[in-house]
């Protein structure tokens, strides 16, 4: 493992300060910030004040300190605490949603180092108090490192002398192209995505992915994760079902445990107390009380997506894996020290009647998190929600204050913080939460409101005194870059890559396909289209798969009557966001199919009448956006002229693949894996072990006809040789899989088809 070690020395015009038997200090020369000596022990005066005030002692407890900070807080600092930062790019970018200036230029036209802080990070640091920042991307370790020590000093000699909590989106994704090799690093360990995780039915190595991630976390100077994303993914048209860790309740609770408490959990000389320390990172586990019902499929970052629906009646399961996963670990921690509740408006769920997004919502947030289940972690909203919403029901980057639309950003602030909410997500502006606070005293008085206040800023404080950070939020950068994607990380990355790859037939034996043997990889064609951002994206054709990785494990023709076999390596369908501005324009409500076939879907079986307003797409048509995928494997069918055709499928969401099945010899899914991976699959060098962690539905009539909100309830597709493509569904060289995993997590169908 790499280690941190600290001695008494100054790098990078940082002092520090070895207590005996204590934590070592990290002062910046440049903050004015002296140390206290009491008793032989040092301590940090970071509020300038000469006195050795509780929350300056790291002998009390966090919650002591944070008690004792918080009393002395002002309004504005504590409105500033409350603040989660818009995304910020490591340097900000020139144009954009990320963008910002240094000395008022572009960071192109400007002579700034990547790692010097923005205009507008040092604005909402100073001026707004902000203390909460989403971390982007980062050119490089080292740069990271450099902008947590340059941001860190800057803060510590202002105000209170509060360290910046900065924070991070799931940044360990793989690059599919790169070339795994057990003596080689790279910028950050390479690990499938969550639903890969869940595919290696695992928790054990999902718990060692949290351990390491959070030292990489730790070492580029992030301190809280926002994830694990555990929400039940209960319909499989739903956009961020790749997020999740499936459909199951018991096995998305068991994967999640495991992941925050490997995140959460310092050991040895990296504990401080109760399982925190040097080693730990905060973990905000998302999204309360689960978004994955969404009608339709649809998603609630998007005004077509705002509603979650429930016709099973089936609210209480999708708690499952907050109940009895984040709020139940197994190490010291305890509970998830966050939750971030999801834009969605739990219809109908709310007894009182109101119909207003999962953050706002009093029932949600107040009556069933904090008091019946009795969390008193940190509630942090996601982003943007209170922003006004532009009308547009396809755009992603816009405001989502669903159901509380009428209501100015003040207004909803103050909701949020009556509903127990304690953070904002993407606001880097005190002035509503300053004027909520004045609602406040109107209505309860200001003892309230600033008893209110504290309240939120203990639970914040919180979280940052147990990792250390007021007494060190200083790195080395030679520590960070041995750290970060250090051999021994990647090397468990790649295992876990291999674990989660799923084989879902295997005709004849087909595989695995031995080294040096003819194969043939047709082009792939990705049509035009446009990002999450709305960005467009040209068309064009290209190999699906790094070739020179492709020329080690065998010889390659461009000719199928030469080869012995063909792979194909493409992805699942892609039709959109259940949203058409040409469906609009023609005078209809613009509501369509999301579909998960690559030919044409005409939705004959959706509802006659929407659950949530007027949102039916009965019997309308719609088409992906890579129907050539399907293509694709029918011609090089044909091509091969009888000779095995293997197919790698990239999944984000489940699949028909009723339409391909029988025209194929192999067929493997995987998550987000390496090439190599895969070709170490395909090769035989490795055995695959991954299983389903969700259905495969037979056909769409199936999936329309499914309820969002229950799981397990849809006719599952049979290949050829009898095969069901179910729930914990795998195979191996010898066939099915069938383990411990299987008899622990199987589950039969709950519902026949209705």
């Amino acid at each position: 493992m790499c280690r941190l070690t600290l001695n008494n020395k100054v790098i990078n015009l940082i002092n520090y300060i070895k207590n005996p038997n204590g934590p070592t200090l990290g002062v910046s020369t440049s903050s004015g910030v002296e140390i206290l000596y009491e008793e032989g022990l040092a301590f940090k005066d970071l509020n300038k004040s000469g006195k050795l005030e509780a929350y300056k002692d790291w002998r009390l407890s966090p919650k002591e300190r944070a008690e004792d900070l918080a009393s002395k807080m002002s309004l504005e600092q504590m409105a500033g605490l409350m603040l989660y930062s818009s995304h910020q790019s490591i340097p900000a970018a020139d144009r954009g949603f990320r963008s910002g200036t240094y000395g008022g230029k572009s960071f192109a036209e400007s002579d700034a180092k990547p790692w010097e802080l923005s205009d507008q990070q040092i604005d909402f640091l100073k001026k707004d108090h902000l203390r909460h920042v989403l971390v982007t991307s980062v050119e490089t370790p080292e740069i990271a490192a450099k902008w947590n020590n340059e941001m860190q000093a800057f803060v510590e000699g202002v105000g209170l002398g509060i360290p910046v909590n900065n924070s991070s989106d799931p940044r360990h994704s793989s690059d599919s192209s790169k070339e795994f090799n057990e003596g080689a690093g790279g910028h950050i360990s390479m690990w499938p995505e969550p639903l890969g995780l869940a595919a290696t039915f695992d928790p054990e190595a999902v718990r060692k992915f949290g351990e390491i991630a959070a030292r990489e976390y730790r070492a580029l100077g992030l301190t809280t994760a926002l994830s694990p994303q555990v929400d039940m993914a209960t319909d499989p048209r739903w956009f961020r079902f790749n997020g999740t860790f499936g459909e199951d309740a018991e096995l998305s609770a068991d994967i999640g445990r495991a992941y925050i408490d490997g995140f959460q959990t310092s050991e040895g000389d990296a504990e401080i107390a109760e399982g925190w320390g040097y080693h730990s990172v905060n973990a905000m586990v998302k999204h309360w009380p689960g978004g994955g019902s969404g009608e339709g499929g649809r998603d609630a970052h998007y005004g077509a997506g705002k509603y979650a629906v429930y016709p099973g009646h089936n609210f209480d399961e999708h708690l499952i894996p907050f109940t009895e996963g984040a709020f139940k670990l197994e190490g010291k921690t305890g509970k998830a020290s966050a939750v971030m509740p999801y834009y969605t408006i739990s219809y109908n769920q709310d007894p009182s009647g109101e119909n207003v997004g999962n953050s706002y919502n009093k029932y949600i947030i107040h009556d069933l998190l904090r008091t019946k289940y009795n969390y008193d972690g940190v509630v942090c909203t996601d982003w943007n929600i209170t922003h006004d919403f532009s009308g547009q029901m396809d755009v992603f980057i816009d405001g989502k204050p669903w159901g509380v639309e009428e209501l100015t950003v003040a207004e909803r602030h103050y909701k949020l913080l009556m509903a127990g909410v304690d953070q904002f997500g993407g606001n880097n502006e005190m002035e509503p939460i300053l004027e909520a606070y004045k609602m406040g005293v109107k209505e309860h008085g200001e003892v309230f409101m600033r008893e209110r206040m504290e309240q939120s800023a203990v639970r914040l404080l919180i979280n940052i005194f147990r990792l250390g950070l007021f007494e060190n939020p200083y790195l080395e950068v030679e520590e960070t870059v041995a750290t970060v994607g250090c051999p021994e990380f990647m090397e468990a990355g790649y295992e876990a890559q291999l674990k989660s790859i799923v084989l879902l037939k295997n005709q004849n034996d087909v595989l695995p396909i031995k080294p040096q043997t003819t194969v043939y990889v047709p082009k792939r064609l990705y049509p035009e289209r446009k990002d999450w951002f709305g960005s467009p994206i040209p068309e064009r054709w290209d190999y699906p798969v790094n070739m020179d990785l492709v020329k080690k494990y065998y010889h390659v023709t461009e000719n199928p009557e030469e080869a012995d076999c063909a792979l194909i390596f493409i992805s699942g369908p892609d039709s959109g966001i259940g949203y058409s501005h040409e469906d609009a324009a023609s005078g209809e409500n613009g509501f369509v199919p999301i579909s998960l076939q690559y030919r044409p879907y005409q939705a004959e079986f959706a509802r006659e009448q929407s659950l949530a307003g007027d949102r039916s797409y009965k019997g309308k048509t719609v088409r992906t956006t890579n129907e050539c995928d399907l293509d694709l494997i029918l011609d090089t069918k044909e091509l091969m002229k009888g000779k095995p055709v293997i197919v790698s499928l990239l999944l984000s969401n489940p699949v028909v693949v009723a339409e391909f099945e029988s025209q194929v010899e192999g067929l493997l899914v995987n998550f987000g894996v390496q090439d190599q991976a895969l070709l170490d699959i395909i090769s035989g060098k490795a055995e695959p072990a991954g299983l389903l962690p969700f259905q495969m539905p037979a056909d769409m009539r199936t999936v329309e006809q499914q309820f969002e909100d229950v799981a397990h309830d849809m006719q599952c597709y049979k290949d050829a040789a009898g095969h069901v493509y179910d729930f914990a569904y795998g195979m191996n060289w010898d066939g099915p899989i069938e383990d411990e995993r299987t008899q622990k997590y199987k589950k039969a169908k709950i519902a026949e088809l209705k």
